[in-house]
Order: structure tokens, then C-alpha cells, then sequence
């Protein structure tokens, strides 16, 4: 089983600390969580993160956080998804549960008529080129956190300040723009779904 949270909006750092802190007193007998919410606007860099894909400082505040990647941004009207799995005890390997996280949302896509894809040299979900979802874990202890975002209905001019995901010139489209009216809360809730599905 996995427990559904929704927190709504939410500051970045405290639900960082929170996600670190779940991973830490965890054990077997855990109950598996997914957290569904949006964050105020931020920058998150990763642990391998050049701090040179930030071509631009603005009033946006910039986290060093503990996930794979580089740079990318958050917040309001973006999905997220924060993935706290036990993969030790669900026999999943990394590179199998990006692929379903993946496949996930190109399936919630292709359900509204919507041709995505994935990358395999960059993780992520693509319409015509154009970055719709990213991706980021932390495994500790054969446990996984962080997870995924999907852009819906945000200001999208905040990633004109960096390189997202550490790829110069990468462009950035949502679910709006491509037709889709759900809600943030909509498609989350129906993602999940088909997550739990693959998972």
C-alpha cells in the first residue's frame, strides 16, 4: 500500500528536512508515501549541480539539495510528486523506477491525445523537445525520495535564468500550453494512480 499525502503549497526547505527525516526513521514495516504538492518559487541544485547553470541571480532563492542533477526550478501551478519507496522490498532498481516514473506521465499525457517521450541521455518527459516533466532522486538505505515535477500552469520565464537540468538552451513547455485544462491537483491525483499502477 501507499499513503497519498496532499500538502498543498508548500515551502521548499521544511519539506526537504521532513522528506530526509521520513527516509532516516523508516524501516521495513514502513508504509510506502507519496507526497502531492507545489512549491513557492525556487531554484534546486543537485549534489553533482554546477552552480555555473545559474546564468542569472534574481530574487528567486537558490537550495543545495541532495538529489541527482543540476539546476531546475519550482513553483506555483507546477506538480510535484515526492516519491518515499521502499525499493529494497519492491525488488526496483533505479534505473527501472525513472523508466516508470517516465513512462507514468507519458501515459497521463497520451490519454489527452498528447505524444511524449523520454530521453535516455536526459532524464525526464519530452513533448516535441520541449521539457513537460523532470526527475530527481536520493536512495538512502534502499529507500528512495525527491521524485518528479511536472509543469501545468506557471510562470515558465523563471527557467530562462538557467540552464534547466544542466542543458543550455533547453526548452520548457506545460500541460496548458499543450492544450490540457486539468488542474495541478487533477493530473496529480490521476498520475498517482497510474503510478501506483506500475509500481
Amino acid at each position: 500500500m501507499i499513503r497519498v499525502k496532499n500538502l498543498g503549497l508548500a515551502e521548499y526547505l521544511p519539506v526537504f528536512e521532513e522528506m530526509q527525516e521520513f527516509t532516516s526513521r523508516r524501516d521495513e514495516a514502513t508504509e510506502d508515501e507519496i507526497w502531492m504538492l507545489q512549491h513557492p518559487p525556487v531554484y534546486t541544485l543537485g549534489l553533482a549541480g554546477k552552480p555555473e547553470h545559474v546564468l542569472e541571480r534574481n530574487e528567486i532563492p537558490v537550495v543545495h539539495i541532495d538529489r541527482g542533477g543540476q539546476v531546475t526550478y519550482h513553483g506555483p501551478g507546477q506538480l510535484i510528486l515526492y516519491l518515499l519507496l521502499d525499493l529494497k522490498r519492491a525488488k526496483l532498481g533505479v534505473r527501472e523506477l525513472v523508466t516508470r516514473m517516465e513512462d507514468s506521465v507519458i501515459e497521463l499525457l497520451g490519454r489527452r491525445g498528447i505524444s511524449a517521450e523520454s530521453r535516455r541521455d536526459a532524464p525526464g518527459v519530452y513533448v516535441e523537445g520541449a521539457k513537460v516533466a523532470a526527475l530527481g532522486l536520493r536512495i538512502r538505505r534502499g529507500c528512495s525520495y525527491h521524485g518528479l515535477s511536472l509543469n501545468v500552469d506557471m510562470d515558465l520565464s523563471p527557467f530562462s535564468a538557467i540552464n534547466p537540468c544542466g542543458y543550455r538552451g533547453l526548452a520548457v513547455t506545460q500541460t496548458r500550453d499543450l492544450g490540457i485544462a486539468d488542474s495541478a491537483e487533477e493530473l496529480g491525483c490521476e498520475l498517482i494512480g497510474i503510478l501506483e499502477e506500475k509500481l
